[in-house]
């Protein structure tokens, strides 16, 4: 009796700064891959959680123990930046052909306090050469990379850049009428739909904004203390629901307190993902006011849109390219508190033009950023 040969799995050694249970984007976006690849390919996560590094300061870890770990791999899949450990890859592939690196480029690093500027030079000595060293380099965004510390090098080989957008699960990022209907049907799930937009735009006077991020140094560059600013010279009946957490958050509550908004800004911490997406299907309208391109796509908009919340985002390389200004939200010029405040005005008085970003949001979410899109998009990177 002949047997059939037993399939290899391919072996992916899964790189990235941070791990869940941290929040934060890079984090949960290798949490993401591993993911959607897992059931194809043997996928083994590094971090600096089970790394044991000889140094560390903030994400950056030099581990040189990774080193003699990759031998193992069919592919190395470096999420940069990665402080300290991209070094080490760079330092592995001078020797060996083998195993394949794919690069993931989430974003520029920007304003590093100087013990991380110290950790982090080695690594933007050797950026060009380790990007040379990648058989592909993935981007969520063409235009974040177009405009980004690599734009010479995308200039120079776009045949190995590869443009795959983040996602979310559609069936648990959703709007809360959609929940309820079950298996009714598509027609029942888009009239269920129309019902939770009327709900939160025709019998609703009240908007409720939300805001998503870390309240930790790491995230300043989320701009929070501009939405602030902006929402004390914003009349109207709204509330803003902050959701997050970390060292910054004491400064923020301040400066609430300063502009007597303690009765409509309310700090709600870190919540379970199920908390989060219940309070998305609250609100109406997510704000992402980052004032640099540390923030290089945000992730938090694709989870809100599915969610049918209509958008104010920064004006800033690839949060741009998520969604379309005045179709699924508005553009603001970052770090600009009036142009913060006009848009935020807009939403408040324009019911029309929130239902209407409302259905299209939910629109483009289900159309572009699937879960399922995103997974075939990552298997293609990866050959025999």
């Amino acid at each position: 009796m002949n047997s059939q040969p037993e399939f290899k799995k391919l072996k992916i050694a899964n790189i990235v700064c941070a791990f869940p249970p941290y929040k934060g984007g890079i984090p949960n976006s290798a949490k993401q891959v591993a993911e959607l690849l897992s059931d194809k390919f043997e996928v083994e996560n590094f971090h600096p959680n089970n790394l044991k590094p000889l140094l560390r300061r903030g994400h950056g870890a030099f581990a040189p123990g990774l080193f003699f770990k990759l031998r193992n791999f069919d592919y190395i899949y470096l999420h940069y930046p990665f402080f300290g450990s991209a070094e080490v890859v760079w330092f592995f592939k001078l020797f060996y052909k083998k195993p394949r690196l794919i690069i993931h480029y989430h974003m520029d690093v920007k304003n590093l306090k100087f013990a991380e500027k110290l950790l982090s030079f080695p690594s933007r000595l050797i950026l060009k050469s380790l990007l040379k060293q990648a058989e592909l380099i993935v981007s969520a965004s063409f235009d974040y990379v177009k405009n980004s510390k690599i734009k010479n090098y995308y200039n120079l080989r776009p045949d190995k850049f590869k443009e795959i957008p983040f996602a979310i699960n559609l069936e648990k990022f959703k709007p809360k009428e959609i929940k309820k209907a079950g298996g009714a049907g598509l027609i029942a799930k888009a009239k269920s739909f129309v019902n939770f937009v009327n709900n939160q735009f025709i019998k609703k006077d009240k908007i409720e904004f939300i805001f998503v991020g870390g309240l930790d140094a790491a995230h300043y560059f989320k701009g929070l203390e501009n939405l602030i600013k902006a929402l004390s010279f914003t009349p109207g009946n709204w509330s803003l629901n902050i959701i997050g957490d970390g060292d910054l958050r004491k400064k923020y509550e301040e400066d609430v307190y300063k502009v007597g908004l303690e009765k409509k800004i309310f700090f709600k911490g870190k919540l379970s993902d199920s908390e989060l997406i219940r309070a998305y299907q609250d609100a109406d309208c997510l704000i992402l006011p980052s004032v640099n391109n540390n923030e290089a796509f945000g992730i938090v908009l694709i989870e809100a849109m599915a969610c049918g919340l209509t958008l104010i985002a920064s004006d800033l390389p690839g949060v741009r390219s998520v969604f379309t200004n005045e179709r699924e939200g508005l553009l603001v010029k970052p770090g600009d508190v009036l142009s913060l405040k006009e848009a935020l005005e807009k939403i408040i008085n324009d019911r029309s033009l929130r239902k209407s970003m409302s259905l299209a949001a939910r629109e483009l979410a289900t159309k572009k950023y699937s879960e399922e899109k995103m997974k075939s998009r990552l298997e293609g990177l990866f050959k025999s």
